[in-house]
């Protein structure tokens, strides 16, 4: 089955750490471009941090400097650690794949990111 599927997200303090993980099945990861994308409630989705296959990668000015996006190409994984966090960070946050043409575009079903104190 090809899938995406999230994992790692909880309930955080301002200012703590957590790592979200997303697992691919049926496809290569290392073949497309990875991202992480967020969606606060009332709010639009947005892209996060994007990893190319070559392993340049881009983040969002609200997160740079805090997040990094990474891939364990053994595992056919994609992580984003998520340092600093901020309440403003709270959303549910969904990992994406696609391929370097923009087609083949797969979703994972989300993972929620609360933070408060």
């Amino acid at each position: 089955q090809v899938q995406l599927v999230e994992s790692g997200g909880g309930l955080v303090q301002p200012g703590g750490s957590l790592r979200l993980s997303c697992t691919a099945s049926g496809f290569r990861i290392r073949l497309y471009t990875v991202g992480w994308y967020r969606q606060a409630p009332g709010k639009e989705r947005e892209v996060v941090a994007t990893l190319a296959t070559g392993g340049s990668s881009t983040y969002a000015d609200s997160v740079k400097d805090r997040f990094t996006i990474s891939r364990d190409i053994a595992k056919n994984t994609v992580y984003l650690q998520m340092n600093s966090l901020k309440p403003e960070d709270t959303a549910d946050y969904y990992c994406n794949s696609r391929t370097i043409w923009g087609t083949e575009i797969r979703w994972g079903q989300g993972t929620q990111v609360t933070v408060s104190s």
